[in-house]
């Protein structure tokens, strides 16, 4: 259980993520990345309701929805085991016996109607403040339908330019939080590092062995609200897309003989094209100081994601909020001293759009 200081971080970090005009995609988004996980549930629930609500269909059956849900974690079992803090799982047994063909798709999709729905769908919607204001769903399985109803809010949430990174950032998310138990390394111990060749998130397992984690890209996007940290310019996570990010060190990459683990999560940031390397763009340039709070406040975001990018960023930056705030201020006073900015005011992007966090 989470001390009252964590716990009052998170609360804090909530109530900062929806303080500037919430979106639907910023309901979803704290759904997924906020709080603890004690099982992939709410992932394979989450990855579902993308996946069913295009279909139109407002009404789900439990056995409409158990075909996809199981799917999903048969399909992560193939790469993880662990998918659950618990010691044992009759649901999760049957996910793994059908991934060996030890049972057929009637048996599993029994099965999951059965059990595997038990908590998830209480809990989806719940943050550490409460129930989410926003619902995706309701449960009508004790009604006519057993199974759920689909909300507006839902088939809205598809129309937004955000929809099509949703999936991503849920897998980035799941993809995250599964390995942190599959390696079962304490999580002061777990350091996750990037590989800017890549574009990768990866940790080390036993005896060193690398295990990629996921796209630096996908696993940022939600708590950057998927916008440009520099512009607040819509940006996408999708290879091929106009307005892919730019993956970009907030304090350029040339300061890294004099700035420690300048690749850390903790200076990562997602920028457009344009701010990073078009016209006019930041370049190897130091930022401004103003955009030094909202690297604040996009770190304490992650900080409030346990599993594993919390202890990461506290590892890299500080092990209270104030300590994380003077690190980041000492940095710009060092990078500004070196880059001879110290008359200068830093970078800013040319034209930005209303503040999202």
């Amino acid at each position: 259980m989470p001390n009252r200081e964590e716990y009052n971080l998170v609360q804090m970090s909530e109530a900062k993520f929806f303080a500037v005009d919430p979106k639907l995609e910023d309901y979803w988004r704290a759904i997924i990345l906020f709080g603890r996980n004690v099982a992939s549930y709410k992932f394979a629930l989450a990855k579902s309701l993308l996946e069913l609500a295009p279909q139109g269909k407002t009404i789900i059956t439990l056995e409409d929805l158990a075909e996809p849900y199981s799917r999903h974690i048969v399909e992560h079992i193939k790469e993880v085991k662990t998918q659950t803090t618990s010691r044992s799982s009759r649901f999760l047994d049957a996910c793994q016996q059908f991934g060996a063909q030890e049972i057929s798709k009637t048996k599993l999709i029994d099965t999951t109607v059965s059990l595997g729905f038990e908590n998830v769908i209480d809990a989806f919607h719940n943050l550490s403040a409460g129930e989410t204001p926003v619902r995706f769903f309701t449960d009508e399985r004790k009604g006519a339908a057993k199974g759920i109803r689909l909300t507006d809010e839902l088939f809205e949430l598809l129309q937004v330019l955000q929809a099509e990174n949703l999936p991503s950032e849920v897998e980035a998310r799941w993809r995250l939080v599964e390995n942190a138990w599959e390696l079962k390394i304490s999580p002061k111990l777990i350091s996750v590092d990037y590989d800017p060749t890549r574009e990768l998130l990866f940790t080390f397992g036993e005896n060193r062995r690398r295990v990629d984690l996921t796209s630096c890209r996908d696993g940022l996007n939600g708590y950057q609200k998927g916008r440009c940290f520099y512009s607040f310019a819509e940006i996408s996570i999708l290879y091929g897309s106009p307005n892919l990010a730019d993956v970009d060190h907030f304090f350029p990459f040339v300061l890294h003989e004099y700035i420690k683990n300048i690749d850390g999560v903790w200076n990562l940031v997602l920028a457009s094209v344009d701010c990073n390397r078009g016209k006019d763009g930041k370049f190897d340039r130091l930022p401004h100081i103003d955009y030094l709070e909202r690297l604040y406040n996009r770190n304490e975001f992650l900080i409030t994601s346990h599993h594993p990018l919390r202890e990461t960023l506290i590892k890299q930056s500080g092990s209270t909020p104030e300590k994380r705030r003077l690190f980041l201020q000492a940095v710009y006073n060092t990078s500004q001293a070196i880059l001879g900015n110290g008359k200068s005011d830093g970078w800013k992007a040319p034209f930005e759009y209303p503040n999202t966090f």
